[in-house]
């Protein structure tokens, strides 16, 4: 694969929380997640779990579809 799948993703999760005026500690925080976790995952440092997937996606309400890359 040529692109970082964890980058991009990561990438996405940012302009998503942004969008909705969340700091990394807020999204953590409804997420049920640790700060410097989401802070790993926005940088393309983390692989989340489909677990942390779907905490995700969920808090910040979106689809699924939204939060993957194309």
């Amino acid at each position: 694969m040529s692109r970082d799948i964890k980058a991009l993703f990561g990438a996405k999760v940012r302009q998503v929380r942004l969008s909705k005026n969340l700091t990394q500690e807020q999204l953590a925080e409804k997420a049920k997640l640790h700060p410097t976790y989401i802070g790993r995952i926005e940088r393309g440092k983390q692989n989340p779990s489909l677990t942390n997937i779907y905490k995700l996606y969920t808090t910040l309400k979106v689809s699924i579809n939204q939060i993957f890359p194309d």
